[in-house]
This record gives C-alpha cells, structure tokens and sequence, in this order.
C-alpha cells in the first residue's frame, strides 16, 4: 500500500473499517499509508475497481466524490460526517446550502463500503496527479449543519473569505490555489454563478472580469430567473481531464465561478500561482498532491476516538 495512488483513492479517507487493534500496534494512532496492509490488503483495489465501474457509468461521479472529500474535511476535519443521514438528534450536513441539491455520489460509497465489508469484516480514472494517502481515520459520531452552511468556502465569497475558511483549518495562499484546480473536472449549477452574468455588484451590470463572449453563451442555458439547476461544467475546455486547462481558462477571464476567477483578479501572489499552473502543469500536479494530502489530515479522528460505522449513514447503536 505504499505506492502512489490516483485521486479516486481519496474516497478511502471517507471511510474507517480497519480493526483498532492495528493502529495501535503498529504507530500509535497515526495515520499512514500502510494502514490496512495487515487487516485488509486488497482494500485500495476494491476501492479502485468499485470507483472505476461508477465512473463508467457516470462521468460526473470522479468530480462528485473529490467535492464530498473536501465538503467533509472543511467541516470538523476529515470524519465522514458528511455521510450521516439524519436521524435522531442528528442534523444531516446533506441539508446544507452548499451540499443541498449538489452533494453526490454517497451511493457509490455505501456500494465501496459494503464491498470492503464483505472482504475484510468489521473492518486515476481521469488522469491527474498521484499522491500517497496516510490512512486510518475513524468516523465521526455526529455532523454539524452550521458549520457545513458556514465554513465551506462558497462560489460567491470574496477572495479574503475563501483565504480566512482555508486558513481556519492551516491551510495557506499555495492550498487555496492548487486545491482550487480541482475544478478541473466537475460542473456547476446556473444558480451557483447566475449573478456574474447579470448582477455581479447589484448595478444591474455583468462581472466585467468575464470574458463578454464566454458570459453570452452561459446566458443561453442560465437566464436570469429558473434554470437554477442547469449544470455546466467548471472547465469548459477538458471537463473530463484532470489537468491545468482550469487555470488557463481563469488567465483567459473564462473562469465559471466568481471563486475561480478571484484567484486571478485579486491578490498578487495568488495571480502568480495561477500563471504558473497555466503554464506548468507538472507543478500544479506537484502542489496539488501535497495540499489535498495537507487537507486530508485536517483533525482526523484515530484511535479510540470515534467509531468504526457499519452503516456509512448512521451511526453505530451500542
């Protein structure tokens, strides 16, 4: 389990199943990547294989299940709260604003889940950077709705909010900017972005940092009432590549998000990042594996904190 990985294997962060015992024995209560080489060993081929049939299926799936790893990590660090359904004193954070309507790809988890079960009880589909993930993270006992609605990083925040959400959880300027570039696959709804197209500074008046041509096709399929839930993708150019065409398209003005495109428009060092990535993809490749690793880590649940969940959804009755 020591070798690199394709970002797929992130999912493995959103579930716990390895004995406890383990964990002890072997570092404390570490996270590491050779976590599961004694108590499951084919666990990231079965992840790998039951990843690779739902992408298949649905091209969308590969940028739905790296959106869950960030929507949980941002939330009381990287627990699986997300996942809990609510039940019980239990709020799910699925309700959020910005996991309402949006948030996806839990089928394919409870699939992953039940999969890993049955061999090992009580336990780059799209191209893209590799990168080692630690393992050993345990579930979370409950979910915050609040702080999903709050400490999630939202299309429209200002480049000095996303900044202050990511430095919340120790994670800098270099973070933002690479882990940003997983909009590289992925789409957006109409509603998410609609405001850039008529209303960016309650004037009445478009984002005059949007490409005019680029913002009068997106009126085609988002006009300025319904629609809400019209999708399009975030990188027009290879929605289905992971690569650096993103931040071209953010050096072009043809970023979707207001959030995309403030990378570029409003801080300086942020703008150099994003011209660097435009022009080097192997650094952006290079950065992005180690900031989602950063992100990964952020208040992880090990030892006897926490619980190993039967039931991705809910959590275990004792």
């Amino acid at each position: 389990m020591a070798k690199s990985m394709s970002y797929y294997f992130i999912v493995v962060a959103l579930l716990a199943f390895a004995p406890l015992s383990l964990a002890n024995k072997m570092q404390g209560w570490n996270l590491f990547p050779q976590f599961y080489d004694h108590s499951c060993p084919q666990a990231q081929q079965i992840v790998k294989s039951v990843v690779a049939q739902a992408v298949a299926r649905d091209h969308r799936m590969a940028a739905s299940l790296l959106r869950l790893h960030f929507h949980d990590c941002f939330v009381k660090g990287c627990d699986a709260s997300l996942l809990l359904d609510s039940s019980g004193n239990i709020v799910s954070e699925k309700g959020s604003n910005t996991n309402r309507n949006s948030a996806r790809g839990f089928e394919v988890i409870d699939e992953i889940k039940a999969a890993l079960e049955k061999a090992c009880p009580t336990l780059s589909l799209a191209g893209g950077p590799n990168w080692e993930v630690p393992l050993g993270r345990r579930d979370a006992r409950g979910a915050s709705i609040q702080g999903s609605n709050n400490d999630i990083p939202a299309p429209n925040n200002t480049f000095n909010t996303i900044l202050t959400k990511f430095k919340r959880h120790h994670l800098d300027l270099v973070d933002l900017v690479a882990l940003s570039g997983a909009h590289t696959i992925g789409n957006a709804r109409c509603v998410s972005f609609r405001q850039r197209l008529y209303n960016q500074n309650g004037n009445g008046k478009p984002d005059f940092t949007l490409d005019r041509y680029y913002a009068a096709k997106l009126r085609n399929q988002c006009p300025p009432s319904g629609g809400d839930q019209n999708l399009f993708f975030l990188d027009y150019a290879t929605p289905f590549h992971f690569d650096n065409s993103y931040y071209k398209n953010i050096v072009a003005y043809k970023g979707l998000l207001n959030s995309d495109q403030v990378l570029l428009t409003k801080n300086h060092q942020s703008m150099q990042l994003v011209k660097q990535y435009a022009e080097n993809m192997q650094l952006f490749f290079d950065h992005f594996a180690k900031s989602i690793v950063k992100m990964g880590n952020i208040s992880p649940l090990t030892g006897p904190k926490g619980e190993v969940r039967q039931n991705c959804r809910m959590i275990n009755s004792y």
